[in-house]
């Protein structure tokens, strides 16, 4: 199993069940005790903000604010610096724990051994 998982979500509430699945795969492996790292790009970027979460609904679907607080909890949630920026989201922005990091750390992270990346 790798060391550590990153996983890039690029959707939001402009394709929910893509989104949900990201944050889904980010809790279940934190509860499964893998390393994980989730980077927040294009309109998921809006889940760095506090109470956006909770205005995301879908279906049959765990409530995103339970699976965001399960990574925050065990991992690390990134907002990309050119979403944020796009958006003026600044750090004092963000929920507690979430960094703002760019493309040069995303690709330092993805290219170390022992990690397995996915995008959603």
């Amino acid at each position: 199993m790798p060391k550590k998982l990153v996983i890039k979500v690029t959707a939001g509430a402009d394709s929910p069940e893509r989104c949900s699945q990201a944050f889904t795969v980010a809790a279940v492996a934190v509860a499964s005790g893998v390393e994980v790292s989730l980077w927040l790009t294009g309109e998921s970027a809006w889940f760095a903000l506090p109470g956006r979460a909770a205005e995301f609904e879908l279906p049959h679907a765990a409530p995103l604010p339970d699976l965001v607080e399960a990574v925050r909890a065990g991992g690390l949630i990134t907002l990309c610096s050119q979403c944020a920026a796009r958006r003026d989201i600044s750090e004092k922005d963000v929920l507690e724990g979430v960094r703002i990091a760019g493309a040069q750390v995303f690709v330092q992270e993805i290219m170390a051994d022992g990690v397995q990346a996915l995008v959603y």
